[in-house]
């Protein structure tokens, strides 16, 4: 008699979780990369200012720290897709936890506290391919673990998870915790969450079918293969393009926007801050609400209108009505929210890329589409250099708007039969492809 509810409740927990769009199997590995990536966000807004005014580095110095970090991002975002094909994603996901934790300890220990500034250095920018590793190699697990009918909404919750940690609730905890144990202890608490993130995810997913090598994998020759399929499935590199404009923009208004809002519009610094964190926090949630309208409309549809389009209008609206309207926040909050919330239409793009692919290449195909995200990061900055800065805002406004507008073309030859929003049955060589 005892034995009949525990059998049930298992049953009803793992059906609601699928209504929601959340595999059972894989939730736990939901809430580890919730988890750990608080950790890895908790630096996200003092590292800078912490080394030079605690450690003496010069502004420079930092940033060049802070670059270099950006660098190794990139080349994990890169690999862990690959590695996931070759080893399996649960070992690539231990490698990277284990990366994070070990050049942390070794950032704190020696770096900041024996203040030897270049074991700081080198320790930090190791530590950048740790999260793209746990990370991302998670993405690549839902990929081949979930279902079509319920990826999109798998990896909404996916990046609302990862969006939540880094920065939101990482940045919020450190605002908490810097004045009760100050800044160094909290670069240790963030080692705990790390750890304790990585530990629910590595020991609590139970889905082992998925967890390995692909079988299909060309051994360590998948790595040159995640480099090989930009030429020879342009379709994947299309869907990579269209993930690096979905984000370049945002990056380069990081740089340009302070400026604009408080010295163009009139906003103070603290009214802009308000501005910034709850278009953001809009954003989390709308990452969420697109994963689910993905697996309903379609995924290439999603994506060209949800995103590219609405980005289009957002950054528009965002550039031209606070001008008319002045320091309006209400306003100004609804025109940023507009292009904030488009971002997130991108999400089911996650989704539709591996689609495209066979199963073997599904792994290269998300690599290339984790490194066009990093490199996103890089290129928003480098465009808002070579347009002239803030005082260009119009140009940057607009050609960051004729990218968008391009990406929404390119979309149009995204074409997955997996895509819920097409109706094309696939061919017999693509099912044997993908067998």
């Amino acid at each position: 008699m005892m034995s009949q509810p525990t059998t049930s409740s298992p049953g009803a927990g793992a059906r609601l979780l699928d209504r929601l769009g959340l595999p059972a199997p894989l939730f736990l590995g939901f809430v580890g990369v919730l988890v750990f990536m608080i950790g890895d966000g908790v630096e996200s807004n003092y590292l800078s200012p912490f080394l030079v005014e605690q450690e003496g580095f010069g502004e420079q110095a930092a940033a060049i720290t802070i670059s270099l970090y950006g660098v190794f991002v990139a080349i994990g975002s890169w690999l862990a897709g690959t590695l996931s094909a070759v080893l399996g994603p649960r070992k690539v996901m231990a490698l990277g936890a284990v990366n994070w934790v070990v050049f942390e300890a070794v950032f704190l220990l020696v770096g900041v506290g024996l203040d030897v500034h270049w074991v700081a250095v080198v320790a930090y920018t190791l530590r950048g391919i740790g999260y793209p590793f746990f990370a991302y190699a998670f993405l690549v697990w839902i990929n081949t673990a979930t279902p079509p009918h319920q990826r999109g909404t798998s990896v909404g919750w996916f990046w609302f998870v990862f969006g939540a940690g880094l920065p939101t609730l990482g940045s919020l905890l450190a605002s908490w915790t810097i004045p009760l144990i100050g800044e160094v202890g909290t670069f240790w608490l963030a080692t705990v969450l790390v750890v304790c993130g990585a530990a629910i995810a590595l020991f609590g997913v139970r889905d082992r079918t998925h967890a390995g090598p692909e079988p299909d994998a060309a051994g360590w020759g998948e790595l040159s293969k995640g480099l090989t399929i930009i030429w020879r499935n342009p379709r994947v590199t299309a869907g990579a393009v269209v993930r690096l404009i979905n984000t370049t923009p945002n990056f380069a208004l990081f740089v340009v926007a302070p400026f604009f809002f408080t010295e163009t519009v009139g906003f103070s610094q603290s009214q802009y801050l308000q501005i910034v964190t709850i278009v953001y926090t809009a954003n989390i949630f709308a990452n969420l609400a697109f994963g689910i309208i993905g697996d309903r409309f379609g995924w290439k549809r999603t994506v060209t209108w949800f995103g590219c389009v609405t980005c289009a209008v957002g950054l528009l609206l965002l550039f031209y009505v606070p001008q008319v309207v002045g320091p309006n926040f209400g306003i100004t909050v609804l025109c940023w929210a507009i292009f904030g919330i488009g971002l997130a239409g991108f999400v089911p793009l996650t989704a539709l890329v591996p689609s495209m692919v066979p199963t073997r290449d599904r792994g290269s195909a998300l690599a290339v589409y984790t490194l066009a995200a990093g490199l996103s990061a890089f290129l928003g900055p480098v465009l808002v250099g070579l347009l002239g800065g803030a005082a260009s805002m119009s140009v940057l406004v607009w050609v960051f708007t004729g990218l968008y507008l391009v990406g929404a073309v390119l979309c149009q030859f995204l074409t997955s039969s997996e895509d819920p929003g097409q109706a094309v049955e696939p061919t017999a060589p693509e099912v044997v492809a993908a067998r």
